[in-house]
């Protein structure tokens, strides 16, 4: 005979897609600046520059998180695009970043859905997105994803206005 004991298994915690509260300005900040260090690069982000792109008289960007309960997880930022000669609108999803340790749990997917889900409501045409040349692991998560490779054509000029 066997004997009947209670086995409690953690339950995985419920993570929420949601749009960016200025509450979560500050911890998105910490994971702007995580993502900008692993490609190398320094963040000159601050949460003040968050609040006007996102809540400001004109907002300028879309963020969503991935809140775990006790915290943040992820982002994606969405940024618009235009295709004047074809007369479409596009969304670009400009960051995706989910914490290390969490990541392979389907949150970046559900990120990028609620991404599709945000850009279908804006009238978008089309989800764009980039990934470093070397980035090998983001190209097999996009292409998973159903995004399309497209070659860079022509080059990106730049002048600073201040």
């Amino acid at each position: 005979m066997t004997e009947d004991t209670d086995l409690t298994l953690p339950r995985p915690p419920v993570v929420v897609i949601r749009a960016a509260k200025r509450h979560d300005l500050p911890e998105l900040n910490q994971m702007i600046a995580s993502l900008a260090s692993h490609h190398g690069d320094a963040s000159a982000m601050t949460p003040e520059k968050l609040e006007r792109d996102l809540f400001g008289p004109m907002p300028w960007i879309t963020a969503l998180v991935a809140d775990g309960g006790e915290g943040l997880i992820g982002y994606a930022i969405l940024v618009p695009l235009y295709r004047a000669q074809e007369g479409k609108r596009g969304m670009d999803l400009h960051h995706l970043y989910v914490h290390d340790g969490q990541r392979g749990n389907g949150i970046g997917q559900h990120l990028v859905a609620r991404a599709k889900e945000i850009a279908r409501q804006a009238g978008c045409d089309y989800l764009s997105v980039s990934a470093a040349t070397g980035n090998f692991a983001a190209h097999r998560f996009y292409e998973h994803m159903d995004f399309v490779p497209r070659p860079v054509t022509g080059m990106r000029y730049l002048q600073a206005l201040s």
